[in-house]
């Protein structure tokens, strides 16, 4: 099982200093929060894709490649890449690209995003959200395994003899995930291709997330890519972590009152009792977490939102020695020790070319117009 963090990259004034970090200093606090990541023994860090203020992370590959660069082991994904309103063609382009040059340490995960102004931002109607998430990773699914297509769809030019480059690292392409709150569609998308399905599992009750992955464990076995209990499901969650439960309510609930994802609403505790939200000590977090597992089954990436609302970085890396130190190991061994044999461990690059028979060399030459043949001495 895969255990790690992923940001929204909000920049948010800090409510216990009225103070806010400039957009650079944002970034650069990712990064480090990345590195820590990594540095505490977690396996994945993914960063969302945003275009408006106050959000920083709006060039993903450029942030990934970076941190690429500065690990060798930790996972690097995306919370969110913008199914919608990027290019397919584009997307193919870049993760291939941050796939080759991280050796095979990525994965991405759709989404339409949360934004309704971005649609027209980038020339696109947010009531054909679902629409063009379905028609452009249909584009996006094949441009990573035929060398050559020739496509029609609705919302972008045709492709005609079109090759993406670069080819996929070893010939396969990066796992993806379908993320979702609240849009069955997603899940059937997801489980139609055999693809992970991340539940945000932040905002809604239990009960809400319960149902959304149950569907995709139903449509999965439908498309006979395995048996329900064997479809590939990951949940977001959300904790605050002191040693001492009361330490962890009292620092954390100025920051809870006023952020605006879920400021000057429910209570604190109202929304830790009706959500996976978990403040306390790490034997809380620890045994709330264990308890998504009554509900969703089995499942593969479990990944936190630690940074958020404004909390200083100091505390951000404070909060990922807990995680590092006291929570995951015990979370790795008791999930690990209740796992079935026949339920997959979560995907990586290595399982994915095991799957497909070994790696190949996915390289594409150029094609002579007049012979019709490729350079003397270049092969597949």
């Amino acid at each position: 099982m895969q255990f790690g963090i992923f940001t929204v990259g909000d920049v948010t004034v800090d409510p216990t200093t009225g103070r806010e970090p400039t957009e650079h200093e944002r970034i650069k606090a990712m990064v480090a929060i990345a590195l820590k990541a990594e540095e505490v023994g977690l396996d994945v860090f993914a960063t969302g894709e945003h275009h408006n203020p106050p959000f920083v992370p709006s060039s993903p590959t450029t942030m990934l490649g970076y941190i690429a660069a500065r690990t060798e082991r930790l996972l690097l994904s995306t919370a969110t890449t913008l199914i919608t309103t990027n290019d397919p063609v584009k997307i193919a382009e870049d993760y291939a690209m941050l796939q080759h040059l991280s050796g095979g340490r990525v994965d991405l995960m759709m989404g339409r995003g949360n934004t309704g102004p971005v649609y027209p931002w980038f020339g696109k109607d947010i009531r054909a959200g679902i629409p063009l998430a379905i028609e452009n990773y249909d584009l996006l699914h094949r441009l990573w395994r035929e060398d050559v297509v020739d496509w029609k769809g609705k919302y972008r030019t045709p492709l005609q003899s079109f090759t993406s480059t670069p080819r996929p690292l070893d010939g396969v392409p990066p796992f993806v995930w379908h993320g979702s709150i609240r849009s069955p569609e997603i899940a059937e998308q997801a489980a139609y291709y055999g693809d992970g399905f991340f539940a945000n599992h932040i905002f809604w009750p239990k009960e809400h997330t319960q149902r959304m992955i149950a569907l995709y464990r139903q449509r999965y076995a439908h498309y006979g890519h395995g048996s329900a209990d064997q479809a590939i499901v990951g949940l977001g969650g959300q904790v605050f972590m002191r040693r001492n439960s009361q330490d962890a309510v009292r620092e954390f609930r100025p920051y809870f009152d006023n952020a605006p994802v879920y400021g000057h609403g429910p209570s604190l505790e109202e929304f830790t009792r009706e959500t996976p939200l978990t403040v306390g000590s790490p034997q809380q977090v620890i045994d709330r977490t264990l308890g998504f597992r009554e509900y969703v089954g089995d499942y593969q990436r479990q990944l936190f939102l630690m940074d958020h609302a404004g909390l200083p970085l100091k505390t951000v890396l404070e909060q990922l020695d807990l995680l590092g130190e006291e929570v995951v190991p015990v979370l790795r061994k008791e999930f690990a020790a209740l796992r079935p044999a026949h339920v997959p461990a979560a995907p990586t690059h290595a399982s994915l070319v095991v799957a497909a028979g070994g790696a190949t060399d996915s390289t594409v030459h150029a094609v002579d117009d007049v012979t019709g043949k490729a350079p003397e001495g270049a092969t597949r």
